[in-house]
């Protein structure tokens, strides 16, 4: 396999019709009513990453347009491009001319969060000026950073998390096609570095075919810079016994061999603080460490130095050694 000239996987597999959409069944059966009429409304879809929002926007002008493609689908990331300039120009432009044999263009406007707030006036206007020759989707991360007005122009879809079942079968899939002998415990190790995000977990795949054609749990957590989850709770463990030292050699181990950030390891550490049953961390004092890892991750994002945060952090879980 030559992978020079390759595609990236996660656009190699990406879905070309709305049936092949992962996970989002009850949004593209009613996106498939549309094609089936020959109409849409303009559309928001609103859901976390790699859950399928551009790739269910493309595959439904594909069945639309099929090959006046490219001629009726403007694809524009509003992140990169989000300045009023943008819908005066750019949209406008596309959006005056007649769509090429079918009755409307699409305009797909990824991270339409990302638009400043004179930019989502001057596509309320546009929206409505365009109705009879083009339609628009928005894509966005959240719904609430889109002006009202916009969001009562659209139907909203919002697109649920992916689970852990459609996470593991898609990657299984492409790593059977890519001829990559995955292990069980990869794919469950792919599953929990990606926590959802179906396009994480197909590139993750990927980088760690690159490292070995056989690929164990251990490729997955060092490619992703993950530590695994028995590390992290054994690294809460020793803290709540009360060992600092032998807490923090096992924080070293993370930082340092695994090259995780600092930010990294609180949110493991708050995963795992949250997994873990009453055996090993009774309720209330469950309660009171999520409340510290919430206040020193406040620190650290307010810019405060992370191995100090890290370690003061972990001096406040030795002060409930049983």
């Amino acid at each position: 396999m030559d992978v020079g000239i390759e595609l990236p996987w996660i656009e190699k597999y990406r879905p070309k019709k709305l049936s092949e959409v992962v996970g989002q069944k009850n949004i593209t059966q009613r996106l498939q009513y549309y094609t089936q009429s020959n109409t849409m409304p303009n559309l928001l879809f609103s859901g976390p990453a790699g859950v399928g929002k551009t790739s269910a926007s493309v595959a439904l002008a594909k069945e639309f347009f099929k090959e006046n493609f490219s001629q009726n689908f403007l694809e524009l990331n509003a992140s990169d491009e989000r300045g009023i300039d943008v819908v005066r120009n750019t949209i406008k432009n596309f959006a005056r001319t007649l769509a090429f044999n079918f009755g409307f263009k699409i305009i797909f406007l990824d991270e339409s969060d990302a638009l400043t707030f004179d930019a989502q006036q001057a596509l309320r206007r546009t929206m409505e000026m365009y109705s009879k020759t083009c339609r628009f989707i928005l894509s966005c991360n959240y719904s609430s950073k889109i002006i009202e007005p916009i969001q009562s122009r659209c139907v909203i879809f919002r697109f649920n998390q992916l689970s852990s079942k459609d996470i593991g079968e898609r990657v299984k899939g492409v790593a059977e096609n890519e001829k990559i002998d995955l292990s069980n415990e990869a794919v469950e190790a792919i599953i929990y570095v990606s926590q959802g995000d179906l396009r994480k977990a197909i590139n993750v795949l990927q980088a760690s075919a690159t490292t070995a054609h056989k690929i164990t749990d251990k490729t997955i957590y060092e490619v992703s810079a993950k530590a695994r989850p028995d590390e992290v709770r054994e690294l809460i463990k020793v803290a709540l016994s009360g060992k600092f030292l032998e807490a923090r050699a096992l924080l070293d181990k993370l930082l340092y061999e695994y090259g995780m950030s600092g930010e990294d390891v609180i949110t493991q550490l708050h995963r795992e603080m949250v997994a873990m049953d009453e055996k090993e961390v009774p309720g209330k004092t469950k309660i009171e460490l999520i409340d510290t890892i919430g206040e020193y991750n406040f620190r650290m994002v307010e810019g405060a130095n992370e191995r100090v945060q890290l370690e003061a952090l972990i001096a406040q879980f030795t002060k409930y050694k049983k």
